[in-house]
């Protein structure tokens, strides 16, 4: 199969997909018409890239730089507590400065770490399971999406039970930071949780700073701080980014997948009589249905430059179409479809890539494998049994509300 692409020099020559439209989903026809038609798109929000290839070579291209501050600074604050935060995220690092921080974390989630976990994360599946199993419809966003990585991230970082509730809300609110390119009217939400949260995890610090012996992750970051590797505003935003990326992503993902099984239910079948396909399963959830439909933060390109003969202005945003790219028929024939027993061998862009790839990646791959072996061993397929409600398009991408009954033919 040939794939004829034109030329395009001039941003404004590019086929235009509008993110920001009222309903948009990546789902929409128009997305793969653009894909066909151009390797990039133009939207009311800067850049999109469609492809591939094109989005796996610009994620590491030294031109563009990723910086959560400009994102802010788009949506109308250019100082304040918020634009601070932003700078001092993982995602607005560079060089040296982010190999440090970032390493702090990665050694925290590394192989010998999560394999320690998995019990806890079984245990905790099984649990949410049973309570699925007897309350019939629910919200599974509430009953088992939020609450399994939620569980799994306040454990590492020692957060009581009775705390969850505030970490659930104020720390979804935070992650609407993604979407203020699409909305910026949602920044006084973002604002107020982000005031929220830092807060309660500056109080956490307080009461945990005389107790860093135990192998917590919170408790590794607090001797690194004694020791001067982290000073307090790194230190803060760090743990409020955990908890924010350690427990949203997963839950959008998770959720996600649960659309899509709703809808193929042969697949659910499949993988209740093959669990041995768990990974493999998980691997084509991030490929067919990434939570990052886009990259998070976009890129913003330091310098004009030349790509692929167009001409890309210093200061434009270009967003990485995470879920346009995993769907590229160049790289995934038969890219539209479903199937959990295809092994794909191209490496996926769901979770980054470059000095940005996403440190929890691991933890992240296992808490989704847990869930979908635990939930296919127990329940029957999904069905969505009301109104679905969504996230913003742009950045963390997947259901608010999913309400779902299980079926109960389960393999022995």
């Amino acid at each position: 199969m040939s794939f004829p692409t034109q030329a395009r020099s001039s941003v404004e020559d590019l086929p235009f997909v509008d993110v920001t439209a009222v309903g948009f989903t990546w789902e929409d026809p128009v997305v793969a018409a653009a894909r066909e038609e151009c390797w990039a798109a133009r939207t009311p929000v800067g850049l999109l890239v469609l492809r591939y290839a094109e989005a796996a070579e610009l994620l590491r291209d030294p031109r563009l730089i990723s910086d959560m501050s400009l994102v802010v600074e788009r949506a109308g604050r250019t100082s304040g507590p918020l634009h601070d935060a932003a700078a001092l995220t993982v995602q607005s690092r560079s060089g040296a400065d982010l190999h440090r921080v970032r390493g702090l974390v990665t050694r925290r989630f590394a192989a010998p770490r999560v394999a320690e976990l998995r019990p806890f994360i079984r245990t905790t599946a099984e649990r949410l399971a049973e309570r699925l199993a007897a309350a019939g419809p629910c919200d599974f966003v509430e009953a088992f999406a939020d609450p399994l990585p939620l569980t799994v991230i306040c454990h590492l970082l020692g957060i009581p039970l009775k705390d969850y509730g505030l970490i659930r809300r104020r720390s979804k609110d935070i992650s609407l930071i993604f979407a203020l390119d699409c909305d910026p009217s949602l920044l006084p939400v973002v604002e107020e949780s982000l005031a929220g949260l830092s807060g309660y995890v500056e109080t956490l610090i307080r009461e945990r700073a005389k107790e860093t012996g135990g192998g917590l992750v919170l408790s590794h970051l607090l001797r690194t701080h004694q020791d001067g590797g982290l000073d307090e505003g790194e230190l803060r935003t760090l743990v409020v980014q955990l908890l924010g990326a350690g427990s949203n992503t997963v839950s959008h993902q998770l959720s996600l997948a649960m659309v899509a099984f709703a809808r193929h239910p042969e697949q659910w079948t499949l993988l209740q009589e093959h669990p041995e396909l768990a990974e493999q399963a998980v691997d084509e959830v991030l490929r067919y249905c990434p939570t990052t439909g886009a990259i998070g933060t976009p890129r913003t390109a330091v310098e004009d430059l030349c790509y692929q003969s167009l001409h890309i202005p210093a200061g434009t945003s270009i967003y990485l179409g995470v879920h346009p790219a995993h769907r590229d028929p160049r790289v995934f024939p038969d890219g539209d479809t479903f199937n959990i027993s295809v092994k794909r061998e191209v490496p996926l862009l769901v979770f980054s890539g470059g000095p940005h790839y996403c440190p929890g990646a691991m933890l992240g791959h296992t808490e989704l494998t847990e869930a979908l072996t635990v939930l296919t061993s127990r329940l029957g397929s999904p069905r969505i049994a009301g109104p679905v409600t969504w996230r913003p398009p742009l950045g963390n991408v997947g259901p608010e509300t999913l309400p779902l009954c299980f079926g109960w033919g389960v393999s022995a």
